[in-house]
């Protein structure tokens, strides 16, 4: 950058990072009061109370968690579920953004709608259907059931989003791979999903949220406690353990940690996602 472009640059204001500073120390609190709880002894809780400042360290909480409350084993579950879930949500979700997007599909407007419209029922009218289906279908209480469940109920939203950003892809791209010989199939991998990859990216963080965070239907397809995710077993530790409230924070911990990992991660393509197509 040149040195006239670098003066008629203009200079950004602090006033922004100050205005965010409270926000930002305002939104810690609760993660940093939690933190405070699960390190603390029981003792030292029942002695001086939630409110007070630590007087004492131990991981004993964190122990106890993921031992004797199961929380390990749920984490191995929902770790399970949300790879398998996601996986094949944006798998399907792509293939079918792509057919509607590129060809001429009847009933192609009335079909997105009515995948989209799927995900605007409220979950609770659909809980007793859900849970019959998978015992009809031989599924039940088992974790095949709860991977089943997260993709259809998520493949509708994912096509929407990725039909919108495939069809804004130029035309001129599309044929110059068919001058070149391509197929529909490597028009598909070799272009359309390089080139879907920031909304790919998005998705993917946030179905991870998701599908991670999810109760409702872990509570309606899964009966026995091994096979629970860990937000069913947060539940249980948290009626366990009622009044051992370092378990309970530190359970909780524990459990937010892998979908902020995951956030993290994905961060700069989860913004970049976000923003595609906002120029066009």
């Amino acid at each position: 950058m040149t040195p006239q472009a670098l003066r008629r640059r203009p200079a950004r204001s602090p006033w922004l990072h100050v205005a965010m500073v409270p926000v930002t120390l305002l939104w810690l609190s609760p993660i940093v009061f939690v933190l405070f709880v699960a390190v603390r002894s029981y003792d030292d809780i029942a002695g001086r109370g939630l409110g007070a400042l630590p007087a004492s360290f131990t991981l004993d909480g964190f122990a106890t968690a993921l031992t004797q409350g199961g929380v390990l084993r749920s984490l191995g579950n929902s770790a399970l579920v949300t790879v398998c879930a996601v996986v094949a949500s944006l798998a399907l979700s792509s293939c079918a953004a792509y057919a509607l997007s590129r060809f001429h599909v009847p009933f192609r407007r009335t079909l997105l709608l009515t995948m989209l419209a799927g995900n605007l029922l409220p979950p609770q009218i659909l809980l007793v259907p859900v849970a019959s289906i998978t015992a009809a279908l031989g599924i039940a209480d088992t974790l095949t059931a709860l991977v089943v469940v997260q993709v259809g109920f998520g493949i509708g939203f994912y096509t929407f989003v990725l039909h919108g950003f495939m069809r804004s892809l130029p035309d001129e791209v599309f044929e110059a791979a068919r001058l070149d010989g391509a197929g529909a199939g490597g028009i598909f991998w070799r272009i359309v999903l390089p080139l879907s990859r920031p909304s790919l990216a998005a998705l993917a963080a946030l179905a991870t949220t998701w599908v991670f965070n999810d109760l409702i239907w872990a509570m309606t397809v899964l009966r026995t406690e091994a096979k629970f995710p860990v937000t069913a077993a947060l539940l249980n530790l948290q009626g366990g353990y009622a009044s051992a409230w370092n378990v309970v924070a530190a359970g909780s911990l524990v459990a937010a940690v892998p979908t902020a990992i995951v956030f993290f991660l994905f961060q700069k393509q989860f913004v970049s996602g976000l923003l595609v197509g906002a120029d066009k």
